[in-house]
């Protein structure tokens, strides 16, 4: 059977990246970044070993990118990002589904009917995989910005954007410290889970744990409502336990002053390999002059993928609740 324009996509790239890891002597996702850097200015580096050039050179002479579109690039990206992420002991090593990421394109979409420009923020950026599915899918005319500390994932964030012809400015830093960032309309983002390290700077922040460590999915909820222009919206993708751990009271009486719960969708248990990883998606709006909280939120439970039936019948649903929720006055 032909193979597609993914799969053959996917092949080359980690055929060079298993070239270079030999070489070099890096992990497979280190040296998937040169891999990225490589196929998009479509020329090996200065400082590679000869004979690794020229089987590089070789390579680049049969692969020709403009043949691929951007979708079938992302998606190769993602399919050759995540066969490096199972090789990896680092639990923030992991990567936003396609499904989900296109739930919260799809959401976003519905969210600015009417707005024709948009700055959007991914303070949790990873490989950038979440943030440039929804610019994708977004009509307007987009401003976007990401964060990432980890020196790994920024690198294949920014080479995936580049390879997608998408302008994104990335900062790499630790996301819970101050930003040079005017306040953005639209946060996507994939919760990070676990406890910050940082006990002091948690100190600046209305939810740091009493005692204890802070979650950092909790700061970062609280950071990312300060990047937020009043009226602006934020979606994010969140453990099944945020309302329901320790600090959940804590964190329900925080977005009741700050935010209005616009609506929560339960993700199919079918999109996670475990019952540990399940998660929901949040969507936020902060409060400014002249909103209001929605008559009834957005509350949902997403069929699975696979049943194309119940998927029609839920979209249908949500379709006719934003019909409702932007009709308001």
């Amino acid at each position: 059977m032909e193979k597609s324009n993914i799969e053959e996509l996917y092949e080359w790239m980690d055929h060079i990246t298993h070239l270079i890891q030999q070489y070099v002597n890096e992990t497979y996702l280190d040296s998937l970044a040169y891999t990225m850097e490589i196929l998009f200015h479509q020329k090996v580096p200065d400082g590679f070993d000869k004979q690794l050039t020229h089987k590089l050179q070789q390579i680049l002479d049969k692969l020709n990118m403009d043949t691929y579109t951007t979708v079938e690039i992302r998606k190769a990206n993602q399919l050759v990002i995540l066969k490096g992420m199972k090789g990896s002991t680092q639990q923030q090593h992991m990567m936003t589904p396609e499904t989900v990421a296109l739930i919260v394109a799809y959401l976003s979409s519905k969210l600015f009917t009417d707005k024709k420009k948009l700055r959007i923020f991914d303070p949790a950026g990873g490989t950038g995989n979440l943030l440039t599915t929804v610019l994708h899918q977004l009509p307007q005319a987009k401003e976007a910005y990401a964060s990432e500390v980890d020196p790994t994932l920024i690198q294949l964030a920014a080479w995936n954007a580049n390879l997608q012809k998408m302008q994104i400015e990335f900062f790499h830093q630790d996301s819970l410290q101050p930003f040079l960032l005017d306040p953005v309309d639209l946060i996507v983002s994939d919760l990070p889970v676990g406890y910050y390290p940082d006990d002091v700077h948690a100190r600046i922040f209305e939810l740091k744990a009493e005692e204890g460590l802070s979650y950092a999915h909790h700061l970062f909820l609280e950071q990312s409502l300060n990047y937020t222009k009043p009226g602006g919206y934020l979606i994010f993708i969140i453990p099944e336990f945020l309302f329901t751990s320790d600090q959940a009271e804590q964190l329900r009486q925080f977005i009741h002053k700050y935010a209005h719960i616009v609506g929560v969708l339960s993700l199919s248990d079918t999109v996670f390999q475990s019952e540990k990883h399940r998660r929901s998606i949040l969507i936020l709006q902060k409060k400014g002059q002249h909103t209001t909280a929605p008559n009834q939120p957005l509350l949902v439970k997403m069929p699975s993928f696979s049943n194309s039936s119940a998927m029609e019948n839920i979209l249908g649903q949500i379709n006719n609740w934003f019909q409702m929720y932007n009709k308001r006055s």
